[in-house]
């Protein structure tokens, strides 16, 4: 059966291959064909003969039926190789038509000559440079042929040298005009992008607008950057308005200045914001708040009117102005003060009421602006968050493995609110152990893979009582309070909760946030990050079954190592990485000796506890980049990766060692077994796969006829296989 699949294999393999090359190989007989002379010189009155006016049009018609054959190809279907081998082959193609074309019509002093110039430039210009300088070289080698065959002249060995630099300098002035070309188009593309960004980030509001017109997949953001992004653009807009609305009063009322204070975060200063002046004397920064006409504004809540103020009196001025009426109103939200709107003239009498309830009314407006972006700010971030969420909920959804699970976890975390450190762990009840799967921040060292039993735990009490822990989000650790370990403390973390990974009413493990800011965790920000705990603790169930059937699908059920198809395919991947980077690789196969014996005589589950305990020997002894499997039966497979001849021999003879130690019980006493080892190595042995196998297997057949209880190398003394190996080897 086997040999009959490889032979279909080869089959196939080798009508694809004739099918692939049949086109280079016209073009090597046409090329023999030109080098011989073939083909008569019609323009010196030659006659012409039958065979070349064949061999024409059988070229003529491998040409028409490849490019056909190339039109109709699906080019999306096809490899880079397989696309890059089909244009060398249809540009020899027409280099060997042109030449021969050429050859009838004077050959190397044919009028029509340049006509090839043109072709090299049309190949070099349409095509990669791993295919265009390919063509160019065949086309030189085409003026070679001409140049040096047997009955070629002296003329045509002179024209050679000037035909083969004009060639090259074709080809190399369409390449070098081409790449110039693609050059210039980038440098323009990236002189557009740029202006387009400058255009945006000139009006900041158009962020708001593209953030909110874009999905969520085309604003994949940290939150802090979306946060930094969306302030920016609300700051922008507020001046924007805030100005226009000055700007507006101070032509409406004939103002010299029209200038907003607001106060700082502590109620200490105010600092100039926004104004419209035609003064060239604005004191910029900011002034004391509890002072002055602006601090008796700010205390009594109340409007003030004055006629030719003092400078002194007017701490937004720091030189001289002449102002002949000054109004200052305080701006408030709800019942709180704000900031002071002030406005003076210089001509036109002091303020009318009229005028005085026109500056309150555009105070108001300064709220409703201030407020009206406020609120969209927390909305857009909302929606981000929002939609931050359920992304992550989607990548939960489309995790398989653990790891995918533990990404997307945190990826959700991050887009809910930001921490300096998450902890994913799983819990074990039967042990009462937490065992930390996966740290992202300050302590993924510390904590990496570390186990806590402690029962006072904050890990064991949300575990206990299926809740999330502390409740408000604050975290003071106290003397008596812990997270993980008595000895090792979170003082430094400000924000923390810790929330139940839960299964059908099962604490399966826990999810801890932490944030050395207070307040990072508000209630809104616990009840999106429990929603993402509950389905973290859901895709974590479905990854350890993925984990269980990956397993089941790629190890021996009895011994735990890996079964065959695996070996197959892993063993096939290192050949390959061996073939690219030059190192040796060792194959060791090995076999229980008198298995069916020990069978028979002790029954098979003990047997089976030779074999399980066989193959323990066999993983402990090996390394973890190297391959352990179950072959078949009795038999076992190890694949040494970099190991020499040496190397393999030893670490056999150390595992042959140790199951000669070994000590089996069963109900007719204690027993021994002894392994026969064959040994095979990549590139010495054999290249192939199937053949180093093939060579293992006849150094194990080697140990079994020699005596059994050895290990022998292929390349030592190999015997050949004999008659009775297969019920031999059937033997034990």
């Amino acid at each position: 059966m086997r040999l009959g699949r490889a032979a279909d294999r080869l089959t196939f393999a080798t009508s694809r291959g004739l099918r692939a090359a049949w086109g280079f190989g016209v073009i090597g007989a046409f090329a023999l064909l030109i080098w011989q002379g073939f083909f008569p010189d019609l323009w010196a009155g030659a006659e012409p003969g039958t065979g070349p006016a064949v061999a024409a049009a059988l070229l003529a018609g491998v040409l028409a039926a490849k490019l056909a054959a190339r039109l109709r190809t699906n080019e999306r279907r096809r490899s880079a190789l397989r696309e890059a081998l089909s244009d060398v082959e249809l540009g020899l193609l027409l280099l060997t038509a042109t030449y021969v074309f050429l050859s009838i019509l004077g050959g190397p002093k044919a009028t029509v000559h340049p006509l090839i110039y043109a072709l090299v430039s049309f190949l070099v210009t349409f095509h990669r440079l791993e295919v265009g300088v390919p063509l160019a070289a065949a086309a030189i080698g085409f003026e070679a042929l001409e140049a040096f065959s047997p009955h070629a002249g002296a003329d045509a060995q002179r024209l050679f040298w000037g035909h083969a630099g004009f060639i090259v300098i074709f080809a190399g002035l369409n390449v070098a005009f081409l790449h110039a070309e693609v050059a210039r188009q980038r440098r323009e593309h990236r002189k557009r992008l740029d202006e387009e960004v400058a255009s945006m980030r000139e009006e900041a509001r158009d962020f708001r607008l593209i953030s909110t017109a874009l999905g969520s997949e085309s604003r994949v953001r940290s939150r802090a950057e979306e946060v930094e992004k969306l302030s920016q653009g609300s700051i922008e807009t507020i001046h924007q308005q805030l100005f226009y609305t000055l700007d507006l009063l101070r032509k409406a009322l004939g103002l010299q200045t029209c200038a907003l204070l607001w106060l700082d975060s502590r109620g200490h200063k105010l600092k100039l914001k926004e104004l419209s002046s035609d003064s060239p004397h604005i004191a910029e920064g900011s002034v004391a708040a509890g002072h002055g006409v602006l601090g008796a504004i700010l205390k009594e809540g109340k409007r003030l009117m004055l006629e030719s103020p003092r400078l002194s009196m007017l701490p937004y001025y720091q030189g001289p102005a002449d102002v002949a009426a000054f109004v200052g109103v305080p701006v408030f939200e709800g019942r709180v003060v704000r900031g002071v709107l002030v406005a003076d003239r210089v001509a036109g009498g002091p303020f009318a009421p009229g005028e005085v309830d026109l500056v309150e009314s555009a105070a108001a407006q300064i709220v409703r602006v201030v407020q009206s972006e406020r609120v969209f700010q927390a909305v857009e971030r909302a929606k981000n968050e929002h939609e931050s969420f359920y992304r992550a909920s989607a990548e939960l959804n489309r995790a398989l493995t653990l790891d995918e699970v533990y990404e997307a976890a945190i990826a959700g975390a991050r887009g809910v609110c930001d921490f300096d450190l998450v902890v994913i762990a799983t819990y074990d009840a039967r042990e009462g152990s937490h065992n930390i799967c996966r740290v992202e921040g300050e302590l993924a060292e510390v904590l990496g893979g570390k186990q806590f039993k402690d029962p006072t735990s904050l890990l064991s009490m949300v575990v206990k009582n299926k809740i999330a822990l502390p409740a408000g989000g604050q975290w003071r650790e106290r003397e008596d309070g812990f997270v993980f370990d008595p000895n090792l403390r979170l003082r430094e973390y400000e924000s923390l909760v810790v929330l139940p990974l839960v299964v059908k009413d099962e604490v399966t493990g826990t999810f801890m946030v932490a944030s050395r800011r207070a307040g990072a965790f508000p209630n809104d920000r616990r009840e999106m990050l429990g929603v993402i705990a509950n389905q973290v603790a859901i895709s974590m169930q479905n990854g350890r079954m993925y984990q269980v059937l990956e397993e089941q699908a790629t190890t021996d059920g009895l011994t735990g190592l890996v079964n065959h198809r695996t070996f197959q395919e892993r063993f096939s991947s290192m050949l390959t990485r061996a073939e690219r980077h030059g190192f040796p690789v060792a194959l060791i196969l090995t076999d229980i000796d008198h298995f069916k014996k020990i069978n028979d005589s002790y029954g098979h589950p003990t047997g089976d506890e030779v074999l399980r305990r066989v193959a323990k020997i066999l993983k402990a002894s090996a390394r973890k980049i190297d391959i352990v499997a179950r072959y078949g039966g009795e038999e076992f497979a190890i694949v040494l990766e970099s190991t020499d001849r040496d190397g393999a021999r030893q670490l056999a003879e150390r595992i042959r060692a140790e199951v000669g130690k070994q000590s089996f019980e069963s109900s007719k006493g204690p027993f021994k077994c002894t392994l026969s080892l064959g040994v095979a190595l990549f590139p010495d042995d054999a290249r192939a796969k199937q053949e180093i196998i093939a060579r293992a297997d006849q150094a194990l057949y080697a140990a079994k006829h020699g005596g059994r209880n050895r290990t022998v190398c292929h390349g030592d003394v190999v015997l050949a296989p004999q008659p009775e190996k297969k019920a031999m080897r059937a033997a034990g």
